[in-house]
């Protein structure tokens, strides 16, 4: 299915981006980034952010910052900020 028309991704591509590389994808920048070109009208990134969660599974409810599996420099730093605003930030 065709999640973002502006450049035609599909929620195969989106999943292969999320799946496929090294750090862990967790929004629809880094997901445009991956697949190399950027977001132009945002009605799609609602969907990406679903195909994620998913993706990810129990992972993408449960970890942000402080996630070891997140390559963030802060990754199991108590200190760090919520997940729901470290998302937010990129």
């Amino acid at each position: 299915m065709i999640v973002c028309s502006c450049n035609v991704l599909s929620d195969h591509d989106v999943r292969n981006a999320v799946n496929g590389g090294g750090s862990v994808t967790r929004n629809a920048k880094q997901v445009y980034g991956c697949l190399g070109c950027s977001a132009e009208c945002g009605r799609c990134a609602r969907t990406i952010k679903a195909i994620i969660d998913e993706a990810l599974g129990p992972c993408a409810k449960a970890c942000g910052s402080g996630c070891p599996h997140s390559g963030h420099p802060h990754a199991a730093n108590e200190d760090a900020e919520p997940a729901e605003f470290a998302l937010a930030a990129c």
